[in-house]
């Protein structure tokens, strides 16, 4: 009787999320299936006009420039680095952010964001932000449990802006990092909001927080926050927005957003019940109501 009460409560919550959302099924804006080179894409960033993409864990420290109409290789970066959990890419016009904190298990204590170049032949002046969330108290792991995962950040106001994705609370939290800063320092919560999503990947965009992530059944949204404050968004409700299941989109881990639209990539995604391949979607600005 218990699990049948959990999986209908489960099931309940689930269409309470969708039916709070609008339906922008992202299949049809597919721009391509990716190269095998980024199967594992965990993130996007537009510096300077150009898209750029990585891959997670495990796999080399590079950087890759797409094309943006085809999706192809058209660059690719090496950074002198290690890529220990790479899941987040911001960047400042001048200066790369490569967010090596990814923790689904909670207990990494070792938390860094590189600061490189983007003229990547100077590489040696790359620099490593470390930080810790002062509200962790416990490195227990907990994995695809811990409130202290991270997939997204954003660059804003000369800080840098870093979005939890949390697997028990199904919430994200909003903290502060100082890229000036020496040495390991406290990452600065400043506000909390309930997605019902796990938070993968940030963009921000004309005063705007784009929040792509995805639910542990597979549902993928999308989250568009107005700016209601000076680098505030969680006063308000946002907009959101359904886009498909993994199942046939891929596992969506990142979004940046410009002037014409955004742009969303998904790495391979593998399951019992089907799968999808590594893609790039592009959404135009006036399918998103602004």
């Amino acid at each position: 009787m218990k699990k049948i009460l959990l999986t209908f409560t489960i099931t309940l919550s689930a269409l309470s999320l969708a039916q709070q959302s609008s339906l922008l099924k992202i299949k049809k804006y597919r721009i391509t299936e990716l190269e095998e080179k980024v199967r594992e894409s965990s993130g996007l960033s537009l510096m300077n006009g150009k898209l750029y993409t990585f891959n997670d864990s495990g796999n080399t420290p590079e950087l890759f420039e797409l094309d943006k109409k085809t999706g192809k290789i058209i660059n690719t970066l090496k950074v002198n680095g290690k890529n220990k959990d790479w899941e987040a890419l911001a960047n400042d016009g001048t200066y790369f952010y490569i967010g090596d904190f990814g923790n689904n298990g909670g207990t990494r204590k070792d938390l860094e964001i590189y600061q490189v170049p983007s003229d990547i032949s100077l590489n040696d002046s790359l620099r490593l932000i470390s930080f810790e969330y002062p509200e962790q108290q416990e490195f227990v792991p907990e994995y695809s449990a811990t409130n202290f995962d991270a997939e997204a950040m954003v660059y804003l106001n000369g800080k840098i802006h870093l979005f939890t994705k949390e697997w028990g609370a199904k919430s994200t939290t909003h903290y502060l990092i100082n890229p000036e800063i020496p040495g390991k320092q406290k990452a600065q919560k400043t506000e909390t909001y309930k997605t019902g999503f796990m938070v993968t990947d940030a963009s921000y965009f004309d005063k705007k927080l784009y929040l792509i992530g995805y639910t542990k059944k597979t549902e993928v949204f999308l989250d568009i926050f107005e700016e209601t404050g000076a680098g505030l968004f969680f006063k308000g409700i946002p907009r959101r927005y359904y886009l498909g299941s993994a199942l046939s989109i891929g596992q969506i881990e990142g979004i940046a957003a410009d002037q014409d639209g955004v742009y969303i990539s998904g790495e391979k995604f593998h399951s019992p019940l089907g799968g999808g391949k590594q893609s790039l979607y592009f959404i135009p600005k006036d399918k998103l109501g602004e």
